[in-house]
Formats: structure tokens, sequence, C-alpha cells
């Protein structure tokens, strides 16, 4: 593909998503991961931020991804084949879990070495709850992300929580508090797995990895 505006991305990025996704494997060590073969997009964020369900919404599949409301049942690097064409990742949920220290410690170090070593990774989506904005431990990711110089876009779930008028500043106000961070993407993505909200717009800005 060519120079493609930005309607040829939206109608580009739903086709993607709307085509084959299927499981492709649950890793909980590096060596087991999967050979590295076109770009990687991965989804990050606080447990019970609304990871699995963003991805059964972003596919259009109610059981890609498992979704509950019990903190920390992601508990491996889950992976999906998006048509051969592109990767999903689903990272453990950091910060509040109902687990050990130590599996909180395991899950994190594994993740953190997952996003450092992987040359295939495009981006990272790092999921922000909007009823509750950026957190200490969110932070801390960043802070990381920002030391690897892996790309990471922050996406606000669950805005149909929220008032309609309040997801535009909450927007804005993340977008002015990562405004100084060197591997942040300079847009933040309301989202709504609920009502669809800026899910059109997600799947274009991820499609767009694969127009050169």
């Amino acid at each position: 593909m060519g120079q493609e505006s930005a309607e040829d991305l939206v109608e580009f990025g739903r086709k993607l998503f709307a085509g084959p996704c299927d499981f492709m494997m649950g890793v909980v060590s590096l060596d087991k991961l999967p050979d590295e073969a076109g770009p990687e997009v991965a989804f990050a964020g606080r447990s019970n931020v609304g990871k699995s369900s963003l991805l059964n919404a972003l596919t259009g599949r109610n059981g890609l991804a498992r979704a509950s409301n019990t903190p920390g049942r992601t508990r491996e690097i889950n992976y999906f084949d998006l048509g051969g064409a592109m990767r999903l990742v689903d990272l453990p949920g950091y910060g509040f879990a109902k687990v050990s220290k130590q599996d909180v410690e395991r899950w994190t170090a594994l993740t953190n070495d997952f996003l450092r070593g992987r040359t295939t990774l495009r981006r990272v989506c790092l999921l922000v709850d909007a009823r509750h904005g950026l957190k200490k431990v969110d932070a801390e990711v960043m802070d990381m992300l920002d030391a690897a110089a892996v790309n990471y876009q922050i996406v606000l779930t669950k805005t149909d929580k929220i008032k309609p008028t309040d997801a535009p500043a909450l927007a804005k106000s993340v977008a002015g508090a990562i405004a100084r961070r060197p591997a942040a993407h300079p847009v933040v993505m309301p989202t709504s797995s609920e009502t669809g909200e800026g899910l059109a717009e997600l799947r274009a800005g991820l499609a767009a990895f694969l127009v050169d």
C-alpha cells in the first residue's frame, strides 16, 4: 500500500480486525516465545483495566480473550495471530492482583524482559481506566518503556463510565502529562468496549504499521 488517507486506513483497519484472529499460545518464560515474524502490538495495563474486553471488541469476538472481574487473571503473555499479518499480545496485568507477591514479581520480570528484548514489537497500547486516570504504577511502567525506547500509546478504557464531556478533557490532561516522555505517542485514544467509541481509530492506527 502507498500513501493512505485517514478514511483508507480506517477501512483497512476494519477489514484487518474483521478477518481471522486466532489464539496462538500463552507463554510463561521468554524461551517459549514464538519466532519473530511480522509486527507485534502489545496491550498492557493495570489489572482489571479492560484489556481482554478491548481485545474482544477490536476483533469483534466475544470469546477471543477471557475477560474477568478478578484482578490478576491474565498470568501469561498471550499471543493472537491477526490474519497472519500482525500479532496481538496480551500482557499480564500489573498493579493490584489477588495473588502472591512472588507471582507478581515473576510476571513483572517476564513482562519487562519481553518489552526490552522483542525486536518486532512496534507499539505497546498502555491501557488506563478513564474513571481513575494515570496512577503511580502507570508512571513506573512508562519510565521502563521510555528507558527501553519502546513506543507506547495511552488508550483510555471504559469512557462509557464517565460523563461524555469529561473524556476529551481527560485525554487532554493525560496528553499533557506524557508530553515530555520520549517514547510516548502524543495521541491519547479514548475508547469504550461497550459503545465502540474510538475502536475504529485505534484499529486504523495499528493497521498503519502494515502500510509502508
